[in-house]
């Protein structure tokens, strides 16, 4: 395997980290009109991931950085391309980590309602229009001759680009759902639970029909096998739910969104940006990647730091595993 695939898949690696950690985040933003019968409850909600959500945010600069060092010219087609929907992607991670911070500064609840419609709103845009990017990504856009999207945003929203935003939408909805009901107690937990039962049959129709879509357009024999893994996995997290085992269900929507981030990735192989008007204007591993000595750098740079952050992310979640009760939150008010 040369340098060049190497990043490849180490940029795969790293979207597979965001989807996954920030994925959950996105879908517990989602709940809160769902869940949150009270301000307790949704103080609760947004406690769940208070301490990791930001540390999650991080794959994705961590990503987009090592695209921007790996693959020069895929970056710049990508960033310039879909410009209009990375920027509202990037507002609305923006109004969400604001609202995190600013929903508990006044005691008002107009304030705390305004702040937490941001949440839910600035979870959604980006469940959806991620999923919309990478449809895209994947199917092939218009390129000239010199890797410039000639497209509009009009472009970008195709029926099977927007299938791929529900699913995304869907999937990160029912994780987050069920991390919910992971780490929370009592009634907010079972509601959680039931929550995630009735999301999780929409998801695994919609997702079963944009993964078949993808594999009969675009697939690949490694396609087959991530989609595979990925479409059992999330019927076995499903029915995990179902019978109240919310650890075992969360590791398996886990393993279903990284799958399923790596079954893209397959299928988009060799290519990193395909033209959809004119396969030679086509952006490759070959001919998008930085230099031999450029990516020998950052590979010895990968072998050192990705281990650390790992540990790190790990022993964060370690320490906060503990389940978030009304009770905890009651008290913290309090005081």
């Amino acid at each position: 395997m040369d340098l060049a695939t190497l990043w490849f898949w180490i940029v795969a690696f790293l979207f597979v980290g965001y989807f996954v950690l920030d994925g959950f985040d996105f879908g517990v933003g989602m709940s809160l009109p769902f869940l949150g019968k009270d301000d307790t409850d949704r103080r609760v909600l947004i406690n769940t991931i208070g301490p990791v959500w930001d540390l999650n945010e991080t794959w994705v600069i961590v990503a987009g950085a090592a695209l921007f060092a790996a693959f020069p010219e895929w970056y710049a087609t990508l960033f310039s391309g879909f410009y209009l929907a990375l920027l509202l992607i990037l507002l609305a991670l923006i109004a969400r980590g604001v609202s995190f911070e600013y929903r508990h500064k006044r005691p008002d609840s107009k304030w705390k309602a305004w702040f937490d419609g941001m949440i839910v709103v600035g979870s959604a845009v980006p469940a959806l229009l991620w999923g919309v990017a990478f449809a895209n990504i994947v199917a092939g856009v218009p390129l000239d001759a010199d890797h410039n999207f000639t497209g509009n945003l009009f472009t970008l929203l195709n029926p099977y680009a927007l299938l791929g935003g529900l699913t995304t939408l869907l999937l990160f909805f029912t994780h987050g759902v069920v991390f919910a009901s992971l780490k929370t107690e009592g009634d907010l937990r079972e509601r959680a639970r039931r929550l995630a039962v009735r999301s999780g049959l929409i998801t695994i129709v919609v997702a079963a029909s944009f993964l078949l879509w993808t594999g009969f357009a675009f697939g690949t024999f490694w396609f087959w096998v991530f989609a595979a893994v990925a479409a059992l996995a999330l019927i076995g997290g499903w029915l995990a739910n179902l019978r109240g085992a919310e650890g075992i269900a969360f590791t398996l929507l886990a393993i279903t969104v990284a799958t399923a981030v790596l079954a893209l990735f397959s299928a988009l192989f060799p290519d990193v940006m395909p033209a959809s008007n004119d396969p030679a204007n086509s952006l490759t591993i070959e001919n998008a990647s930085s230099t031999e000595y450029t990516l020998t750098v950052m590979s010895w740079v990968a072998l050192f730091t990705l281990p650390i952050v790992l540990l790190y992310q790990g022993w964060t979640y370690w320490v906060f595993r503990k389940r978030v009760s009304r009770a905890s939150v009651e008290a913290a008010v309090a005081h």
